[in-house]
Parts: structure tokens; C-alpha cells; sequence
């Protein structure tokens, strides 16, 4: 018979692990209603991910009627999901403009929708609002990026309107100033459009009708057919034709009296969470108060080259449309930002106030801008490594270093809010928690430093354009993507997350390409 003190260690044990392998929170929130812009892990999963942290169950229309890269998704079947029985219960309703106009992000860039057909099927989301009147209903669109979606003229693109060539031309021509001043520009913008022919014509048509949507979302928005409206301007400097676009844009807000209702943006992959996090936080009763802290002076004045305003006006546009407010004392959460060229002692001093506040129990959210500088090296890994060198990796409630300084802090940030949320609200899941920031290190750490470099030259080495694989090629890369990635995944586990094991990990590559991978992670007590 086992002795009275084991018998109560291996009980205290067993709650242990219990209360390991179960979800912090054993009550669930009211559902909040989410239509992505596509179905990339980063649009649809992570937001999800977000919900279960909050302890807010985040429901979607089911998969098949989100579409998949170049196949649109089914806008009318949404829009029916949207009005059915499925949507009854929700406090809170989250669509992508672009999904319902076009059927997602890539289908906004191209020409196959009609403006009626768009129009209409916006006019159908506006009537929402008097079908669920005490939801709080909010709506994200983007303003077209400068260059289509490109794609290389084979597979499920060979007959696409424009790939290759064409598409690089387009850029080049919507990168020039609106209108060209000088007459080196004249001169190679008339080059341009001789050499581009008909598809710049289709280009601008496509330019003009989601100008026209973005519009009608906003005039929506006046009538008070949705209560918050974020456009966020998708992959544009602060030159181009994009440029008149948002002044136009900028100018209906503020006819239309939206005021904090609206705000135009950089990015287009984060919306959706901003929105979401607005609505944790709103269901929990909570204005959350964000401070933010530089890795050096001068960082809020740095443009990163994908956006049109500087660093500081962007992050302050972030909190705003979380449903935050900016403060310089008392946060509720930090944002630590770390930029290139941060010197040995601002980088200690940084890591250090980090450190502080996340062992101290606070709010903190990481968003490591480092990726600016350009390719990947030790510059981009310094700070991951100290987070987990400093055992507090798994400390901070939300973590991102990857693709755009608005996508970036645009899910940092959100995460610590849903984190935040459902401590209010004491639905927080601790285990969600981990599975979202283990997901984010594997991905924006070992992923776009180690494995995807690696990818990429390989495929390229056999002449392959990494923006488009053709299903041989794609199952193969695939499977080599699961082989070099695995290992940096359980070590990141290991030395992270000492209290989990893995509970069913898999890595995919989700689109025919290699600019992103998705990992379904999921963990167990150890």
C-alpha cells in the first residue's frame, strides 16, 4: 500500500496535469462572428487562435465557401450563412468587405467581379444590421495594393488576366507618381503603358471599382449599418496611385462625420484581428491602455517601404482600431517594439524593461520589426533567442516579426488584448495562450529565418518560380517543409514550454507556394 505522503504527492500530481491539459477557462464567452479575407493561416487561423485565448468562441462559415487562392470564395453563400440561424447568438460580427465583394483578397485585385455584382452584395451585408441590432457589427476592407497578385503563367494560372511580365510592368507603372512630374517619368510611364497594353486598362478598372466599394462601406458606416469601418491600404509606399485613393477615402470620412467609427490604415492580413479584439474587449466591459516602448529614439519615425505613413502614426492607428487608447502611464499593456539598428546598449536596456514587466506578471506584447533591414540573419534572431535565453518567451501574451510593420504589431497586439479580455472576464485559456505564441515562434522565427530561405533555393534551383507550385512540385516542397521545420518545432517546445508536450503538431504549406507555412499546434500537459 503506497505510504499516506506518496499517495498525496501522486494526487497533487494528477490535479496537476489536469489542470495542465484542460483549458484555463471551463466557461465559454458569447460567440463573435468572423468572415476572413481568405482562408491563409494568418487571416483565418490566427484569428481563431485569438478567440481562444479570450475564451470567445470565434465562428466562421464553414471552409468550402472561403475560396483558395486564386479561387474566390463563394460571396452569396456567405451572405446567405450570414442572415441563417448560424449567426443568431453572436455579440459581435466581424466581416472581411473584400469576401463579400469579391470573394477575398486576391479576387480584389482582379477584374472578374462586376461593380454591380460588388454592389450588391455589399448592400446585402448593410441589411445585417437590422437583422442582428444588438450585435456590434464591424467591417474591414483594403485599398487595392499597387501590383496584382503575382503569378507566373502556368497551372491554375495559365489563362489568369495578368501574370509574369505584365504584372511587374504594372507595378512599376502604379509606383511612379500620380501624376508623373518630371519628364523622365512622363516619358517612362508612356513606355510603360505601350508595353503593358490592354491589361493597364483593366487595372484601372479594377482600381475604380474598389474605390467605389470602399466608398459605399464608408457612406454604409454613416448610415449606421456598421458601427466600425477599418480600410487598410494593402502593400503601397508613400508614392503611387494609391496615393489619391486614400486622400479621396480620407475625405468621405470625414464628410460623413465617422470620426472614431473609421480609420484608414496600412495593411491588410491584420484587420480582421483589430476588429476582433475590439470585440473581446468590448464584450468584457474594457478599454485597454497600451504604452509604447521603442528599442531606440527615432523608431516611430521609420516608413516601412510596403507603407505610407511613418512607424508611430501606423501603431497609433492599430490601437485605436482595437478599441484601445494610447497612454504613457498606467498601461494595462506594453508593446515593446524593436527596430534595425538598435545598438548593444539599447537593445540590454530594451530587453531588460521587457523582461521586467513580463516577469512581473503585465501585459506585453512584442512586435520585432527587425525584418525591415532586408533577408534574414542575427540581427533578425537577437531578440527571439534572449526572450527564450531570459525564460520568458512564454511569458509575454502576444509575439510577431514578420511581413509588414501593420501586420506585425497588428497581431502582437490584438493577442495581448484577447489575453487581457479573458483575464476580465476569467475565461482566459493559458494553453491557448501557449499554442499561439509556440505557433508564432515556429512560424516567424524558425520558419521565414531557417526553413524558408532553404525552400526557397531549392526550388528556384530547379527553375521553379516560388510564388506558383505546380502540385508535383508542391506536395514535394511540402513534404521537405515538414522535414526541416519539425525539428526547430520541438526544440522551440522544449525550451519554451517545458509544461506541454506536443498533442498532434502539423506543418503544411497552405497555398501552392512558398511565402507561408501553417502549423496546427496543439499541446498536452507533459
Amino acid at each position: 500500500m503506497p505510504h499516506p505522503g506518496a499517495l498525496g504527492a501522486a494526487m497533487a500530481a494528477l490535479v496537476m496535469a489536469l489542470a495542465l491539459s484542460a483549458p484555463a477557462a471551463a466557461v465559454q464567452g458569447p460567440p463573435v462572428v468572423f468572415v476572413p479575407i481568405d482562408d491563409r493561416p494568418v487571416t483565418l487561423q490566427l484569428p481563431q487562435m485569438l478567440g481562444a485565448i479570450a475564451g470567445q468562441p470565434v465562428v466562421t462559415p464553414p471552409l468550402a465557401m472561403l475560396g483558395h487562392f486564386l479561387r474566390p470564395g463563394d460571396s452569396d453563400a456567405i451572405l446567405t450563412w450570414l442572415a441563417s440561424p448560424a449567426t443568431s447568438g453572436a455579440s459581435a460580427i466581424v466581416v472581411s468587405t473584400d469576401m463579400i465583394a469579391y470573394g477575398g483578397l486576391v479576387a480584389s485585385r482582379a477584374p472578374a467581379v462586376s461593380l454591380a455584382q460588388a454592389d450588391a452584395r455589399l448592400r446585402r451585408l448593410a441589411a445585417l444590421k437590422a437583422l442582428r441590432p444588438s450585435a456590434f457589427v464591424g467591417v474591414f476592407g483594403t485599398i487595392v495594393r499597387l501590383a496584382p497578385t503575382g503569378v507566373p503563367p502556368l497551372g491554375s494560372a495559365l489563362h489568369y488576366w495578368a501574370t509574369g511580365e505584365t504584372v511587374t510592368l504594372i507595378a512599376q507603372y502604379a509606383n511612379l507618381p500620380d501624376p508623373p512630374r518630371t519628364r523622365e517619368q512622363q516619358a517612362y510611364a508612356a513606355q510603360l503603358r505601350a508595353r503593358i497594353g490592354a491589361p493597364l486598362d483593366v487595372y484601372f478598372a479594377t482600381r475604380a471599382r474598389d474605390l467605389y466599394v470602399d466608398e459605399s462601406a464608408l457612406h454604409y458606416a454613416g448610415d449606421g449599418a456598421f458601427d466600425r469601418i477599418v480600410l487598410g491600404q494593402d502593400d503601397a509606399g508613400p508614392v503611387g496611385l494609391h496615393v489619391r485613393d486614400v486622400a479621396a477615402l480620407e475625405s468621405d470620412a470625414r464628410a460623413l462625420g465617422l470620426n472614431e467609427r473609421a480609420s484608414i490604415e496600412p495593411g491588410a492580413d491584420e484587420l480582421g484581428m483589430l476588429l476582433l479584439a475590439r470585440a473581446f474587449a468590448r464584450n468584457a466591459g474594457w478599454e485597454p491602455r497600451v504604452r509604447v516602448v521603442y528599442s531606440r529614439a527615432g523608431a516611430g519615425r521609420l516608413v516601412d517601404p510596403l507603407e505610407f505613413v511613418p512607424l508611430d502614426t501606423t501603431i497609433g492607428r492599430i490601437i485605436v482600431a482595437c478599441g484601445a487608447r494610447r497612454v504613457d502611464a498606467g498601461p494595462d499593456i506594453t508593446l515593446f517594439v524593436k527596430v534595425p539598428e538598435t545598438n548593444d546598449a539599447d537593445e540590454r536596456a530594451f530587453e531588460d524593461a521587457l523582461a521586467d514587466r513580463a516577469n512581473a506578471g503585465a501585459g506585453v506584447a512584442v512586435a520585432d520589426l527587425t525584418f525591415l533591414r532586408g533577408g534574414p540573419g542575427d540581427e533578425q534572431r537577437e531578440l527571439t533567442e534572449a526572450l527564450i535565453a531570459r525564460g520568458i518567451a512564454g511569458r509575454v501574451d502576444g509575439f510577431a516579426s514578420w511581413n509588414t510593420d501593420a501586420n506585425t504589431v497588428g497581431t502582437a497586439l490584438p493577442a495581448a488584448i484577447a489575453a487581457g479580455a479573458g483575464r476580465r472576464t476569467g475565461r482566459f485559456d493559458s494553453r491557448a495562450k501557449a499554442q499561439f505564441l509556440l505557433d508564432r515562434y515556429i512560424d516567424d522565427y524558425a520558419f521565414h529565418q531557417f526553413v524558408r530561405p532553404a525552400l526557397n533555393a531549392e526550388v528556384r534551383a530547379r527553375g521553379v518560380d516560388t510564388d506558383l507550385l505546380v502540385p508535383p512540385v508542391a506536395e514535394e516542397t511540402a513534404a521537405e517543409n515538414r522535414a526541416l521545420l519539425w525539428p526547430y518545432a520541438v526544440d522551440l517546445l522544449e525550451r519554451i514550454f517545458p509544461q506541454y508536450r506536443d498533442g498532434g503538431l502539423t506543418i503544411t504549406l497552405p497555398w501552392d507556394r512558398t511565402f507561408e507555412t501553417e502549423i496546427d499546434v496543439r499541446l498536452n500537459a507533459r
